[in-house]
């Protein structure tokens, strides 16, 4: 009897929901930045324990039909927390969601929409479908879970279903969401949507508000090349991928980060000076982004990024 009910109880456990094995994200207030659009500010740390993964900045677009989520976190736990935030703000359902492109933080939370939502369309641009089709979704799983303890345990690679690319018009409950993209910027497969009807760019991770992101996959300067364009929308609402919301000026700030340590390691080079050589005369040059979060920790990388950027230039 005993061992019957230790497998009867195992066998419940098994059963279980697998996004039960983390628990909940405590709610983060949605912030509303337009007439019709919130936003939830991440925290501007690296995944960890603490914030359980949740450091991005996902979108709620309320439409006459229904929500148009943007980017909705890194986990299951985390796309059910922006789901409650949504409840708080209206009873409308999702009618599509879309994601700026394939780094886990931004889309992984893809699972908790579907679940509570099931045929929802999910848009992204085909690069992030086929890099998710080559493995990338269980990698940012991977990491998430290692960086997190395991706070996203459970959640599933849930990849969009739609396809768009640059140039494409989403015309999604009677709101128009147009599509930009640059090619190669922090990703190659970024995508900035830009919410017509709102004087609102959602700029992705081409742009923060305060910090320094990794560009391991992308080019310094094509992500300068696509801010340029985010500029000459001139949509007064800008959401950057990380940081709080503002204007343009945040763009331009951004723009003139890339700017400027691609131009600096462009001429120490020229001097003949190696990457390793080069940190202090870089950082000297970089005074108004010393207090930007991350800077200390990518400083290093993105010259070494930049000098290979650099050196490919040359040939």
């Amino acid at each position: 009897m005993i061992l019957l009910r230790i497998v009867t109880a195992l066998l419940v456990l098994t059963a279980l929901p697998c996004w039960a094995e983390a628990p909940a994200v405590p709610d983060q207030r949605a912030v509303q930045v337009a007439a019709n659009t919130w936003v939830i500010h991440g925290p501007m740390d690296y995944p960890n324990p603490e914030n359980r993964g949740f450091i991005n900045n996902p979108g709620l677009v309320v439409t006459p039909a229904g929500v148009v989520i943007v980017d909705p976190g890194s986990s299951v736990q985390i796309g059910d927390m922006v789901l409650r935030q949504m409840r708080a703000i209206t009873a409308k359902p999702v009618i599509a969601v879309l994601n700026t492109h394939v780094h886990g933080d931004h889309w992984l939370g893809n699972d908790a929409v579907l679940r509570a939502f099931p045929g929802v369309p999910i848009y992204g641009h085909p690069k992030m479908i086929a890099a998710i089709d080559a493995g990338a979704g269980e990698q940012w799983i991977d990491s998430m879970n290692r960086l997190t303890g395991n706070a996203v345990a459970g959640t599933q690679v849930v990849k969009p279903t739609n396809a768009v690319g640059d140039g494409t018009v989403l015309d999604l409950g009677g709101f128009q969401f147009r599509i930009h993209h640059n090619g190669t910027a922090h990703t190659n497969n970024d995508l900035m949507i830009e919410v017509v009807g709102e004087d609102l760019l959602f700029t992705g991770d081409n742009a923060s508000n305060g910090r320094i992101l990794r560009m391991d996959d992308g080019s310094f300067e094509g992500n300068a090349e696509a801010l340029k364009l985010a500029l000459s929308l001139n949509r007064e609402v800008v959401v950057p991928g990380h940081g709080q919301t503002a204007g343009p000026e945040l763009i331009e700030a951004y723009r003139a980060y890339l700017e400027s340590l691609y131009a600096a390691v462009a001429e120490l080079y020229e001097e003949g000076m190696s990457d390793f050589e080069m940190k202090d005369a870089v950082h000297a040059r970089l005074g108004p982004y010393h207090h930007w979060a991350g800077y200390e920790t990518e400083l290093g990388r993105h010259i070494s990024l930049a000098y290979l950027q650099v050196e490919a230039a040359e040939f």
